[in-house]
Order: structure tokens, then sequence, then C-alpha cells
């Protein structure tokens, strides 16, 4: 595995509170509400075993504000505890200013700081390494997914509305970001493309993922 500099690097991962009706819609079709709602589960455990397993430290990023638990977020709220994972809740407007926001926080206490979201399980561990490792040459890091966006979003130097001006959830997204990042004087490390799960053929290509014994 990949030997780091950045010893202290936080990974951060997003996730929406599991409500059904409210999470991956657009496997609904497919898998039905609930179905939609155990893949949301699945995927979100998935990922966050992906992350601990880099070695860094992680935190966890909820989308809002809740007044309470949901009941199916039970089991992810006692996995984080059982883990002794911080969990913090996203602020801003729109998709950029919630990951400036959690960027920012990360750089407060860590040499460098990223964002995979919970739908990404191709963000293995090494890959995690690839991107702290791109980190000692590159100001942000990028890991493109196969739709336009990225899977992942490093930093170990942020600038106010770096991730202004983007159309998020189009296939200009990484486009769009690369040009504003450099704009603004950043330097842009991309990593090999990535792919997560939105379509039911997404999914069905996470079940063929081999599973660890």
């Amino acid at each position: 595995m990949a030997q780091t500099e950045f010893l202290n690097a936080l990974v951060m991962q997003f996730a929406k509170w599991p409500e059904a009706g409210r999470v991956k819609t657009r496997l609904i079709p497919a898998l039905g509400v609930s179905g939609a709602l155990d893949a949301h589960l699945t995927l979100t455990l998935a990922v966050l075993d992906n992350l601990c397993g880099a070695g860094f430290s992680v935190q966890f990023w909820w989308d809002r504000e809740v007044e309470s638990v949901p009941v199916d977020a039970q089991a992810i709220v006692r996995t984080l505890e059982h883990r002794g994972l911080a969990q913090h809740i996203q602020r801003g407007a729109n998709l950029g200013d919630r990951m400036l926001d959690a960027l920012e926080s990360g750089l407060e206490s860590h040499a460098a700081a990223m964002i995979v979201g919970s739908d990404c399980p191709s963000v293995e561990p090494a890959y995690v390494h690839l991107a702290v490792t791109c980190l000692q040459e590159y100001d942000v890091v990028l890991g493109p997914s196969d739709d336009g966006g990225y899977v992942l979003i490093g930093s170990r130097r942020v600038l106010p509305g770096m991730l202004d001006g983007i159309e998020w959830g189009t296939e200009a997204v990484l486009e769009q970001t690369c040009a504003r990042l450099k704009e603004l004087g950043l330097s842009v490390g991309l990593l090999e493309p990535r792919w997560d799960v939105d379509e039911p053929e997404d999914w069905a290509r996470f079940q063929r993922l081999p599973v660890d014994t």
C-alpha cells in the first residue's frame, strides 16, 4: 500500500439520513421503495468499511439536522458509535457550499482532508491512499466518476468560492470544478476514474463485487 507523509489526513463520508422514498430514488423503479432504502443502508456501511480500512481519521457527515434519529438509521449510528467516529451535520445552500464547509473544518486540525459520498463503494482503501499521496503535490485532488462528476474530492488548501458556479448533478461537474479551481490558482490532480451507484445497473455492478471473507 502507498506510503504517505500526511499521517493526520482526515476522510469525511457524506451521507443522507436513511428514510424510505428519500434515498436512492433512481433505484426505486427496479427495487421498490424498501429495496432502495436497503440498498442505501448497504452502500453506506460498505463505504464506511472502505474508508475506515484506509487507516486515516474518519468523520461522518449527515445531510441535515433531524429532530430525532430515524428508525432506519439506528444500525448506522450504532456502528459509528461503536467505532468512536464523530458525527457532523453538513452546512450550506448547495453541495459545493457543504463540501467547502466540511473541507475547511477538516483542515483546521488535519494536514489534508477529503470527502467521499456514500454511493461510492469503488473508493477502496488503496484509492484513499493514492489521493493523500497526490495531495503532497497538488492543492486539490479529484477522483473522476464515470458520469462526469467525481467520487472523491480532497484538499490541503481551500479558497472562498472555490466550488461556486458548478452545475451539480450534471455531466459537466468535473470539468467545471477543474476550471474553477485553476481559475483561482489552485493546482489540481486527477486520479484514475471510479464509479458510483445511481442507476439499477450500478447496483447490479456493486452486487457482483467479491465479498471479503
